[in-house]
């Protein structure tokens, strides 16, 4: 037990750090933008004070970026927020919808850097579960990652869910490459872990082209 309590912080605090390392890399491109658009404004307004013209339209244009950029950062902040305060409490009541909008957003750039899109398919209905939002999303991250090198042609992720009165299953479909050699043993430890810890089971369907993980402790049915 002790070993398998050490093996899953190690592991969480892995995932805690490539995420945040992502988000201060996506921050830093933020500020890197709005610098050079204030380098610019600069030198419209030495130009201004020479007495040339500025071009209102380029003003307007570059309000426009720094103000994008603005709400992006806002946006980039307010994920870094939801990921700290997943490790608030140990257990707790959440929506699986907003969790797997959340990884979508949080695994963007890793998606990006592979040329695969991740598309959550939210469900109609909310999706309770009192479960642990931090290892949750551990896991999940797990199989998105796994799942990035088994994408279709196509490079397309879709997250789709299921309830039952039994449990609610995460779907990750379009894994044309799970009919071939897999290039890495799944799931190995890390995964099986934490699907000990979230009562949790994890297959891989090679006939639907999809891995499926059966969530079912904690599961508010009502």
């Amino acid at each position: 037990m002790a070993a398998k309590l050490e093996s899953l912080t190690e592991n969480g605090l892995q995932f805690f750090g490539k995420m945040t390392a992502s988000i201060s890399h996506e921050i830093k491109n933020v500020l890197a933008i709005i610098n050079e658009n204030a380098g610019l404004l600069g030198d419209f307004a030495l130009m201004a004070e020479r007495g040339a013209a500025v071009d209102p339209q380029r003003l307007h244009a570059m309000s426009q970026t720094v103000m994008k950029q603005v709400r992006r950062a806002d946006a980039i902040a307010k994920n870094m927020n939801r990921l700290a305060h997943s490790v608030d409490e140990s257990t707790k009541a959440i929506d699986l919808n907003d969790t797997l909008e959340m990884l979508a957003i949080l695994s963007d750039r890793f998606a990006s850097m592979r040329d695969v899109a991740v598309r959550p398919k939210r469900n109609e209905v909310p999706l309770k579960l009192r479960t642990s939002p931090f290892f949750l999303l551990n896991l999940l991250w797990l199989c998105l990652d796994f799942a990035m090198d088994a994408a279709n042609e196509d490079k397309i992720i879709e997250l789709v869910t299921q309830k039952t009165e039994a449990e609610i299953q995460v779907c990750f479909k379009g894994l044309d490459g799970l009919t071939e050699p897999l290039l890495r043993p799944f799931p190995v430890e890390p995964e099986k872990d934490l699907c000990d810890l979230l009562g949790a089971k994890l297959e891989i369907n090679t006939a639907n082209k999809e891995i499926i993980v059966k969530l079912t402790r904690g599961i508010d049915n009502n």
